[in-house]
């Protein structure tokens, strides 16, 4: 599914929608007295009831946890109640994703996904929840790509510089990823499968921990989201290489894409949604998307995303299991292909 404009067809379907309490008890008022609405309804209509969690299954710094804390303000904003990140790195997510498969299924919990919820399926033969059945997608919000960078300390200037570099020495240079399942450590899986380098994987708990650790040196490179990249650039401490989309990127279009170093079909954008507990109810689910959709259409996180390098998506709680759906088919496809296997 391509990125679109939220002005176009998916304002029109948020409009259809109405927003908030008010919207939504109209509707229910002109079908049945309140007491006669199914129990679902009457709490979708007086959802939210007390804080809401929003587990961010990464450190601080990184993706998840940036928007995860530009949604949070504005949802409470809206509906009066507190909105708490919960910063849950580990195991590449799986940690923060098991606290919100086992969670009360009433929309006080929620998640802030990103490419590893559906990689993890992949990856590893098994896991404590099911990808699809415990979760509920409430909307896609944002995609972006990495960008490829080296130490400062690290002699090479351009993506095939790299190649030749790691090649001359086998296993001598490490890489950080967000963890095991991210799509930093995808990306890092197919630079190495397409060039044929051997490097050595070094997982933290998180996209702003792996970023720190390239910036101090602890590593030679990685992939991290394009603000960290040239926020480190700009102070020197790494050299971008090389963008993970299939085109520069607007706001730093002096770096290549990788597939331009000699690496056709290389691309990896990483996506992030928002999920609920399974079985939350449909009502509650609709109540969350269209306060979602809201917030996508205000014109200073639209701002802000776009500094930031994302392409902004919205959407409905179908289409983002329908793009679950094929992100799993066409990585299982990928992967296989390079030889990776569920651990």
């Amino acid at each position: 599914m391509r990125a679109v404009s939220m002005a176009g067809s998916r304002a029109k379907l948020w409009n259809s929608r109405g927003c908030g309490t008010v919207a939504i008890a109209a509707a229910l008022s002109s079908l049945a007295p309140a007491a006669a609405w199914p129990q679902s309804a009457r709490e979708a209509v007086a959802y939210p009831t007390k804080p809401i969690r929003f587990v961010a299954p990464s450190s601080a710094g990184g993706g998840i946890d940036v928007l995860a804390r530009l949604f949070g303000p504005r949802m409470s904003e809206s509906w009066g109640r507190p909105v708490i990140v919960d910063n849950r790195p580990g195991a590449g997510g799986i940690i923060g994703y098991d606290i919100v498969a086992k969670a009360p299924a009433d929309g006080h919990t929620l998640l802030m996904a990103a490419g590893g919820y559906s990689l993890n399926s992949i990856l590893y033969a098994k896991l404590p929840f099911d990808t699809l059945k415990d979760f509920e997608r409430v909307s896609l919000l944002a995609c972006a790509p990495n960008v490829l960078v080296v130490h400062a300390s690290v002699p090479v200037k351009t993506v095939n510089e790299l190649i030749a570099l790691a090649k001359a020495k086998p296993r001598q240079l490490n890489y950080a990823s967000a963890g095991v399942g991210t799509t930093s450590h995808l990306s890092a899986l197919l630079l190495v499968h397409l060039s044929g380098m051997e490097l050595v994987h070094v997982p933290y708990k998180g996209a702003g921990e792996s970023a720190a650790a390239i910036a101090a040196g602890q590593v030679q490179l990685t992939f991290i989201n394009p603000n960290a990249a040239m926020s480190h650039a700009k102070a020197g401490r790494v050299r971008a290489l090389g963008v993970t989309s299939a085109r520069r990127l607007a706001m730093i279009a002096d770096i290549p894409t990788v597939a331009e170093n000699g690496l056709p079909g290389f691309e990896v954008n990483n996506c992030f949604g928002v999920l609920a507990p399974g079985k939350t109810p449909r009502p509650i689910i609709d109540k969350l998307n269209a306060e979602l959709l809201r917030i996508l259409q205000l014109a200073d996180i639209r701002a802000q995303l776009t500094n930031l390098g994302y392409d902004i998506v919205g959407g409905t709680p179908e289409e983002y299991t329908a793009f679950v759906r094929q992100d799993i088919a066409k990585w299982s496809q990928a992967l296989a292909g390079a030889g990776i296997v569920p651990q």
